[in-house]
């Protein structure tokens, strides 16, 4: 079963100079149970994409086709109210900076109990399910802990009552975006094993933003490589991630750092840089840096099926 299916969606920005085509034809789906991530560098479209998702697209921003469906709801077509209704409940978000998302003069105790807002039960009530929660991140003391301020906790113990607070009602879709990039290395790992546990404890599916493949490959079932606003490349991170089948995906690869076996002062780059989005070339968005070039790279490539359930947007793209 599918819990997300992001079909065919296009959104546009206006800008002084122009339209900016920010997401092109972006289409993959996030199935019941499993954690998806979405990996690509900086400008890629990981935070428009979920953004579309929750309906918190800026003024300037549109979705100009395309469909976004999340239990039996197209999400695109939504009034205010109904998508309000939605977010917290069903779809909870993890958001970047921990520092951000919790309120400074409000007791963890009290966020907690108005995010419950919804259940109609007694105050009591609200702390227990908090406490229960709060245990189940770890949070030393969780009774205490409810009556102290977001500042008496380390950064790494915040985000984990962010993540405690986003699956307070148990959604059905978690969206982690970049959970771990604030946190030092053995916190990262530590979130990591948390996010898993906790998402098979409460059986939701969770889209997994990140820049760091090496959490994508830790933590996550499938992968979406994005980047300049399309899916390049998509199926498991094993087959991702042992056949990159993109030239983006094998070159995204050779960067990671973790794959370097020799000191270097050096660390290897993809040359060039993305293109404008306002004047969106013709053909493959890739071609401008990619060594691989053919001439039928002036055209839309097509989606090529390298493996089942393995999906590269390449004309040189083979079945395995």
């Amino acid at each position: 079963m599918t819990v997300l299916s992001i079909n065919d969606l296009n959104v546009m920005f206006s800008t002084e100079s122009g339209d900016l085509h920010a997401l092109r034809d972006v289409s993959f789906d996030v199935p019941e149970r499993r954690i998806v991530g979405i990996v690509g560098e900086s400008g890629c479209g990981k935070s428009t994409l979920i953004n579309s998702i929750l309906g918190l697209l800026a003024d300037n921003g549109r979705i100009e086709k395309g469909r976004i469906d999340f239990e039996g709801h197209d999400l695109t077509n939504l009034d205010a109210k109904t998508m309000r209704d939605l977010r917290g409940p069903r779809i909870s978000t993890v958001f970047q900076d921990p520092m951000g998302a919790l309120n400074p003069v409000i007791s963890v105790g009290q966020q907690m109990r108005n995010i419950q807002y919804r259940l109609g039960i007694s105050a009591k009530d609200k702390d227990q399910r908090s406490v229960e929660m709060l245990k189940m991140v770890r949070i030393p003391d969780a009774e205490h802990a409810l009556d102290r301020f977001p500042h008496e906790f380390s950064g790494g113990m915040k985000q984990r009552i962010a993540i405690a607070m986003a699956l307070m009602m148990e959604p059905a879709l978690l969206i982690a975006d970049e959970p771990t990039t604030a946190l030092d290395a053995t916190l990262e790992v530590t979130t990591i094993e948390l996010l898993k546990d906790l998402q098979e404890e409460i059986g939701c599916s969770v889209l997994f933003i990140s820049h760091h493949l090496g959490v994508i490959a830790e933590l996550c079932d499938d992968v979406v490589v994005m980047y300049a606003g399309e899916v390049v490349e998509r199926g498991s991170v094993r087959q991702v991630f042992n056949n990159p089948s993109h030239p983006y995906t094998a070159r995204l690869l050779e960067c990671d750092p973790a794959r370097q076996s020799e000191r270097t002062r050096l660390l290897p780059t993809i040359p060039g840089e993305i293109p404008d989005l306002r004047r969106r070339p013709a053909g493959c968005i890739f071609a401008n840096r990619c060594d691989r070039g053919v001439e039928a790279c002036g055209s839309t490539p097509p989606e090529r099926e390298v493996a089942e359930g393995h999906i590269a947007r390449c004309v040189l793209a083979e079945a395995s």
